[in-house]
């Protein structure tokens, strides 16, 4: 295994990664919030961490990867009583949802997806250790809190010093009576009349979002492990509070290394609901392939702003559908076997980008550069070559999750494209009736035909095999 490189966001540098063991890297990613369906926002973290993961895997690292799923939360119980349904009823529905959202863009599982209504003992227990040792308080409302002030690094990840902080903090911060220090934070919160709630030491309540992750997170993966990850809207408060409860709990280490992924922006602004710039992954695969908006996810760096548009992911239509169209040409000459020889300058290339921070920007033009020795060496008919660009292009596509679909389903996908007039059998047969006509020397009608079926959006390419069709651009 070659050592490779990140952004550890609370260090603000790239750094060289030192695994806690040999060999293995165990990585924790704060997943969602069960009670909608899954925002592009969502999937950005998501794919950002699959692809991330898959090329860890493909040097040998032994990854284990835990994405929780919080499953009790303010937003739950509103929504659940909105729809008139339980939260278990509700929660339900939005994780199967989640988990058909993932699976249509190419994502792994993780290994384990804890539910955080399934921890609630070691919640409360990390809670009394904390009461016991003196950093956090059980207010007279029934609410329990961290106090801030008896974490002296509080505020280490995400820069923020707890003075400067509380200076105006009475602008920025609703104040609660009960809590000492305006930053405290619950980890513990009394039942309000028909809510759920759990037995707890403290009285009838449920855990706060905070403490959900740290007793999730130690529990699958121990008090101390390697990378923690999430959205760019989480360093602070909710993994600047994880580490302090963790810490406080444990008195060991948390993390080694953060790790966040950079926003969604749309026409320039940050995607919101109060923006009226919104949308569901739902709402995008209506439109586009969902190769497509993974695709366009790892266009860019994990960690910059992303510039989410129609036309943005048009361009990446466009550049997905050559790395198909590649696959094509040499399936159409050569049949579907792959070599097992491999160009392997460029899969070292390909290896050296991403091991700096996981580049996949620079990774996907080396694979442009293969695809193009793939299409060159097909038509100077260098069977050898263009059989081991093939083998690469294909080792290198599978490490990034794309190009898992067959090729004609991919080019022929009718996802977001109007209706075509005409069925499989019909376009079937005037291309066998083009055939004849060519056999007859009949050109003219041939190239009417032809015309005929571009104008219906059927774009007809002419191969040693024979002739193949696909939708037009």
């Amino acid at each position: 295994m070659q050592p490779f490189v990140l952004y550890n966001s609370e260090q603000r540098k790239k750094v060289e990664f030192v695994p806690r063991k040999d060999g293995h890297i165990d990585i924790y990613v704060c997943g969602m919030t069960v009670y909608d369906y899954c925002h592009i926002g969502h999937a950005r973290t998501v794919v950002a961490f699959d692809y991330i993961i898959r090329f860890l895997r493909s040097q040998g690292w032994k990854v284990q990867y835990i994405r929780n799923i919080t499953d009790i939360d303010d937003k739950i119980i509103q929504r659940a009583n909105e729809r008139g349904e339980s939260i278990g009823e509700l929660t339900t529905k939005f994780i199967d949802a989640m988990n058909e959202d993932f699976a249509a863009l190419g994502c792994v599982p993780p290994d384990q997806s804890p539910k955080a209504t399934d921890y609630i003992d070691e919640m409360q227990n990390m809670i009394g250790t904390l009461v016991k040792n003196g950093t956090a308080y059980a207010a007279n409302n029934g609410d329990v809190y961290f106090e801030v002030d008896k974490f002296k690094r509080y505020g280490r990840l995400s820069g923020r010093k707890l003075e400067d902080m509380q200076a105006g903090a009475s602008d920025r911060v609703d104040v609660e009576v009960e809590k000492k220090h305006p930053f405290d934070f619950v980890l513990w919160k009394h039942a309000k009349p028909s809510e759920p709630f759990w037995n707890s030491p403290w009285g009838n309540g449920r855990p706060g979002w905070h403490i959900e992750c740290s007793a999730m997170s130690t529990c699958c993966l121990g008090n101390h492990f390697d990378i923690h990850g999430g959205g760019g809207d989480l360093p602070f408060p909710h993994h600047e509070n994880e580490i302090a409860q963790s810490e406080a709990a444990t008195g060991e280490q948390y993390v080694n290394y953060w790790m966040h992924v950079g926003f969604v922006n749309v026409d320039g602004e940050k995607m919101s609901k109060s923006l009226g710039n919104f949308f569901t992954i739902r709402d995008v695969m209506q439109k586009f392939h969902p190769e497509v908006i993974r695709y366009f996810i790892m266009s860019s760096h994990y960690r910059s702003p992303i510039n989410f548009s129609d036309t943005a992911l048009k361009e990446s239509k466009a550049a997905l559908t050559r790395f198909y169209n590649a696959f094509k040409v040499f399936e159409q000459r050569y049949g579907m076997t792959v070599s097992e020889s491999v160009e392997q300058t460029y899969i070292d290339r390909f290896n050296q980008v991403m091991r700096d921070d996981f580049n996949t920007a620079e990774a996907l033009a080396v694979i442009f550069e293969v695809s193009r020795e793939l299409n060159r060496a097909v038509k100077e008919e260098a069977e050898n070559e263009a059989r081991r660009y093939h083998a690469t292009l294909r080792y290198l596509v599978d490490i990034l999750g794309l190009v898992q679909h067959s090729v004609d389903n991919f080019l022929k996908s009718d996802i977001g494209q109007t209706a075509l007039e005409l069925s499989d059998a019909e376009i079937e047969g005037l291309i066998a009736a083009r055939v004849d006509a060519k056999k007859a020397k009949d050109f003219a009608k041939a190239d009417g035909v032809r015309q005929h079926l571009l104008d219906k959006g059927i774009v007809l390419e002419d191969t040693r095999q024979g002739t193949v069709w696909r939708r037009a651009d």
